[in-house]
């Protein structure tokens, strides 16, 4: 099997290079001390402690770049929370960057539906509240080519529907909305969006061997962001096609067994 080709030094440091990388690159954005154990990046104008506005975190596992930390600025994220590739961030990590931008209104976690980012979004916002920051959370699953609760077992994952999620409570925030009405839109927009994705590769871990789950000529619909099986595995096939499959699973209510027929 051959070997992925990727432009990288160390894959123990691919995180860390990443985010002394993008703050050298953007000003306006810096990151909090105790890297690489503690991968927080943060809006450089924000006072520890002092921010007059709702605090909007997100993070996850790294590899998704320009998620999640592209998304630092004014009118998105306060702060991003970066785990390791494909690994949820660090409790110690989530409640660091919690308590360096949360001011007196408080704060919002985006979180995408994953065992590992709930678990440990939650614990640290309990802690957080136990140290009397005022703290909401809203889980997004809009991965369409999973059935949602109760049909399914976990619900469906977190997929780039989140960013219509961080750009709507970011605008909120920005324009002085209380805790409540940020995280009650926020929770609007995650029921009301939905998205899939198709692949043509799986993807591949720093410093590993790419997999050969998907031969030439096939697709597969569904494939999840860290090489989840998809819902169908087909022949490649014209772009027309492919988009007016997966929109009608989007918009179908029950569009699950869709997936089910053979693409003609």
């Amino acid at each position: 099997m051959a070997r992925a080709n990727k432009l990288i030094n160390d894959p123990n440091d691919v995180v860390k290079e990443l985010i002394e990388g993008v703050v050298e690159t953007y000003p306006h954005l810096t990151y909090l001390d105790g890297i690489p154990e503690v991968k927080v990046i943060l809006r450089a104008d924000i006072k520890r402690g002092s921010y007059n506005k709702v605090a909007i975190l997100s993070g996850g596992g790294s590899g998704h770049e320009p998620a999640h930390v592209g998304y630092v600025g004014e009118g998105m994220l306060t702060a991003a929370i970066c785990g390791d590739v494909f690994a949820a961030p660090s409790v110690n990590a989530i409640l660091a960057g919690i308590r360096a931008v949360t001011g007196p209104p408080g704060c919002l976690l985006i979180v995408k539906n994953y065992v590992g980012d709930r678990l440990n979004f939650g614990s640290a916002a309990e802690q957080a509240k136990a140290e009397g920051f005022k703290v909401e959370m809203v889980i997004v699953g809009d991965d369409c080519a999973l059935p949602p609760p109760p049909r399914g077992p976990v619900g469906r994952r977190g997929l780039a529907g989140t960013l219509f999620v961080h750009k709507v409570a970011g605008a909120a925030a920005a324009a002085g909305r209380s805790l409540t009405e940020v995280t009650t839109v926020a929770k609007r927009v995650a029921e009301m969006v939905g998205t899939m994705g198709v692949a043509l590769t799986v993807c591949t871990m720093p410093g590993q061997n790419p997999s050969d789950r998907l031969g030439p000529g096939k697709m597969e619909l569904g494939l999840g962001i860290h090489g989840e099986p998809g819902a169908l595995v087909a022949d490649l096939q014209p772009v027309d096609s492919v988009v007016a499959h997966i929109l009608k699973q989007i918009l179908s209510q029950y569009g699950e067994q869709l997936l089910l027929q053979k693409i003609k």
